[in-house]
């Protein structure tokens, strides 16, 4: 058995490969670019060549329009609070740089914490907030704190920055 799935499935590599075969001339005779060597490499090359010319521009493109923020606090504690409580705080986030900034997206690490980030863009100098919903499921069994993390992306250098939310369960 392993014997004739072995033959088949070479049968199908071998097919496969004869129907790409590309040709060129070479004189009067017709020679595949599998004979030829492959040499097929001067399209590559401008393809290639192509793709990072693209690259580059949009990494341009990007780079021109990248800022910096920075935040009122880094981690706000709630202190103690009753599991399955509602709590909010919010995270002040100033626009530190020269170009508008974008919140492109916000994210928790856990389920019980529910960040929300500014719809609009930020301009140069100017403030706004990212607001955080968190709502425990359970005491802490051992009564140290927890802590949950809100990632924030966005268009600065570095592209990520965290603040955390940090509470004793009871």
């Amino acid at each position: 058995m392993k014997k004739t799935v072995l033959i088949f499935s070479s049968l199908l590599l071998l097919a496969s490969c004869a129907g790409n075969e590309k040709t060129t001339t070479a004189g009067d005779d017709v020679v595949s670019a599998v004979e030829a060597g492959g040499d097929n490499s001067a399209a590559y090359k401008k393809e290639m060549a192509e793709l990072e010319k693209q690259n580059e521009l949009e990494e341009k493109a990007a780079l021109e329009n990248v800022t910096t923020m920075s935040f009122d606090k880094e981690v706000h504690d709630f202190g103690k609070v009753k599991s399955g409580s509602e709590n909010s705080c919010v995270f002040k986030v100033t626009n530190t740089g020269t170009k508008p900034l974008v919140i492109d997206r916000v994210s928790a690490s856990c389920g019980c914490t529910t960040p929300k980030k500014p719809e609009k863009p930020i301009p140069p100098g100017k403030s706004d907030v990212i607001e955080v919903g968190f709502k425990p499921n359970g005491p802490n069994p051992d009564g140290k704190a927890t802590e949950k993390t809100v990632t924030i992306e966005a268009n600065t250098d570095p592209k990520v920055a965290v603040v955390k939310v940090r509470a004793i369960i009871i």
